[in-house]
């Protein structure tokens, strides 16, 4: 995802990692939220990865801010890490290993990197030399994404990366020519049909596989049980679905969409799981979860800050436990110039 750099960002209650935060004073707590928790503080805006309109020289300057912080995107990292489908690693080593091999390795492209999470995680776990591509939106998330990206992969091969700014513009098989794999993190939920439908064309035609993880599935368990966890839940789901975009209904969609173009998909579970441990991201989460249901149904604003004020008391008192679904997908393409 891609994100503004620091000075961007809204102001938040910055805790120490791990710490447990305080609980809200009143109802101004939803607005205090991590870009990328939560939807964005204008009216008629929305945090999306765009992929239609590739920044130029001439629009970078004037081009609307990205809205992902960097801070959210580092909060979420280990829940992230933790959640992602690792059943789907040995299918997809055993496609990479049957690749030809380059002199250069296999080339990776991680699409809306921010600070280069995908990489940190997925390289380390494979063998191989690897060259990651590492596309995003913001400057800043490249430098700190390639600044950060690991060295060596998990037999103690070369890693190397580099970085294009600017949208991912319509993929094709041109562009992703001489890929091994694309790769992608909370990216499904904020495409439409329209993209999904090109990105896998773009895979298939290229012959690459796709492993993109921790779309949401629009599923959320909190302890205790609340009569406004049904109603927040479902306001949620259809701010995700607003302008078209996929959000809960991604994964599906995509699953579909690898599979009309000949690709073997593998749909995995990647729930985050979040306790005690993790107060500090379930309170943002939290903040940005109701805030985007009060934006999609104003008319819930009075109970839901009654219900986020009882939920960030709960958390900051280590008593809250969330459960928040995803899906990771596999998508094994034709390699190019097999039979049909």
């Amino acid at each position: 995802m891609t994100s503004p750099s620091p000075v961007q960002t809204t102001q938040t209650t910055q805790t120490a990692q791990g710490a447990r935060p305080t609980a809200p004073d009143g109802p101004a707590a939803r607005q205090s939220v991590i870009p990328g928790a939560g939807p964005a503080l204008r009216p008629g805006e929305r945090d999306t990865l765009r992929l239609r309109e590739a920044a130029t020289a001439d629009t970078a300057d004037t081009e609307e801010p990205p809205r992902y912080a960097p801070e959210w995107l580092q909060l979420r990292e280990p829940a992230d890490a933790y959640a992602r489908a690792h059943d789907l690693l040995d299918p997809l080593r055993i496609r990479l290993a049957n690749l030809p091999r380059r002199a250069g390795g296999f080339v990776v492209h991680d699409i809306g990197c921010g600070t280069g999470s995908m990489g940190r995680w997925l390289a380390p776990r494979l063998d191989g030399a690897q060259h990651w591509i590492l596309h995003d939106r913001d400057p800043y998330l490249l430098h700190f994404a390639a600044v950060a990206s690991p060295r060596s992969a998990a037999d103690g091969s070369r890693v190397s990366v580099e970085t294009r700014r600017g949208d991912v513009a319509r993929l094709t098989p041109e562009a992703l020519s001489g890929a091994s794999l694309v790769t992608a993190s909370a990216l499904l939920d904020v495409l439409t049909r329209e993209d999904v439908d090109a990105l896998a064309a773009a895979c298939a035609g290229a012959g690459c596989p796709a492993l993109l993880t921790l779309s949401v599935a629009g599923r959320v368990e909190l302890t205790a049980p609340h009569p406004l966890d049904q109603e927040i839940t479902e306001a949620f789901n259809a701010h995700q679905r607003r302008d078209g975009l996929l959000g809960p209904d991604a994964a599906t969609v995509a699953a579909e969409a690898f599979a009309e173009h000949g690709a073997t998909v593998r749909l995995d579970p990647s729930p985050w799981r979040l306790g005690p441990e993790q107060a500090e991201l379930t309170a943002q989460w939290l903040r940005g979860w109701v805030g985007a249901a009060v934006e999609e149904r104003p008319e819930l604003a009075e109970p839901a800050d009654r219900y986020l004020t009882e939920r960030l008391e709960a958390c900051a008192a280590g008593e809250l436990r969330v459960v928040v679904h995803h899906h990771d997908l596999l998508a094994l393409c034709r390699p190019s110039g097999a039979a049909a």
